[in-house]
């Protein structure tokens, strides 16, 4: 169903180390309102859309949600890169280093672990098409406060990129409640 590009949908270009920024990012790794949850919600989703359409856009935008998880991993290795234990330690991810050393786990930046119910499905279109618009709403405005926090220009690069992102499949949702707005009169589906 894939095809898998061997590159990154956006290149990742870090200037500076900072253990501190990596931590901050994790969150749109493993965090509620990061890119796992978005591909896991929308790749779910597609299945109860009502026409080919909304389908094929959930499939899309839920494949480019995973494109991004490549991304954010990227930058938070290259924040990394060459991180000491005291360094780990005095930002905070001590316990992660325990637990993982410097593995990717999916985290909030608070070290509190991805679940389930960060995502939602409720078998209605209008419903998840509307909670995913406000998914990529909450996801645009973390990407602001991250690049807020960062100074490192190749990081607020890749983080304008990802939250512009975020804008268009806000857009691309609009567009589609529409569609099924209509689709819902054609069939008197309530």
């Amino acid at each position: 169903m894939w095809v898998y590009e061997k590159k990154l949908q956006y290149p990742v270009k870090v200037c500076n180390k900072n253990v501190q920024m990596a931590k901050f990012l994790i969150t749109q790794y493993g965090g509620p309102d990061g890119e796992l949850s978005a591909a896991l919600r929308y790749l779910n989703q597609r299945y109860t859309m009502p026409t080919g359409k909304a389908k094929a856009l959930l499939t899309d935008i839920g494949t480019e949600e995973l494109a991004h998880l490549e991304i954010i991993a990227t930058m938070v290795y290259q924040l990394l890169k060459d991180a000491t234990l005291d360094e780990l330690k005095e930002a905070g991810l001590g316990g992660h280093y325990a637990q993982h050393d410097r593995a990717l786990f999916y985290t909030d930046s608070n070290g509190v672990p991805w679940t389930a119910a960060y995502i939602q499905g409720m078998g209605d279109p209008i419903t998840d098409l509307h909670e995913d618009m406000a998914a990529e709403q909450k996801a645009r405005t973390t990407y602001e406060h991250l690049i807020n926090l960062s100074d490192d220009p190749g990081v607020k690069d890749s983080l304008r990129f990802l939250r512009e992102r975020e804008v268009v499949h806000f857009q691309r949702f609009g567009e589609a409640l529409v569609d099924i707005y209509d689709y819902v009169d054609r069939k008197k589906f309530y």
